[in-house]
């Protein structure tokens, strides 16, 4: 298996594990917040598979795009541990797999450039 579609696989297997957890997020706050995550887990799932299919400065841009995403990602679910939407323990497993799937996109820059 390639590595750009094992960061694709750790990727949805991450917006399954995520799915239950926007739809726990208040009412009040599942409209903008539950939203903009969910939001940001199918573009990121989107731009992996459009990067995959694409080479040279096309690639590079879209995996750019795709470490923007996730940096942004990061953010919004610490905000909803912050808010306490989600568990320590949820957001430190969310950690770990977002860092895990950083660490692939780094790899996978590295090895085009």
């Amino acid at each position: 298996m390639s590595k750009q579609l094992l960061i694709y696989q750790k990727l949805y297997d991450f917006v399954l594990w995520m799915y239950p957890l926007i739809n726990r997020i208040p009412k009040s706050h599942r409209l903008v917040l539950g939203r903009h995550i969910e939001e940001l887990c199918i573009s990121l799932l989107v731009l992996v598979i459009s990067a995959n299919k694409v080479r040279g400065q096309e690639r590079s841009a879209l995996q750019i795009e795709i470490s923007n995403k996730l940096d942004k990602l990061r953010i919004l679910i610490r905000l909803s541990k912050d808010l306490r939407f989600i568990s320590i323990r949820q957001y430190t497993y969310a950690a770990e797999k977002m860092n895990e799937i950083g660490k692939m996109l780094y790899g996978w820059m590295k090895s085009v450039r």
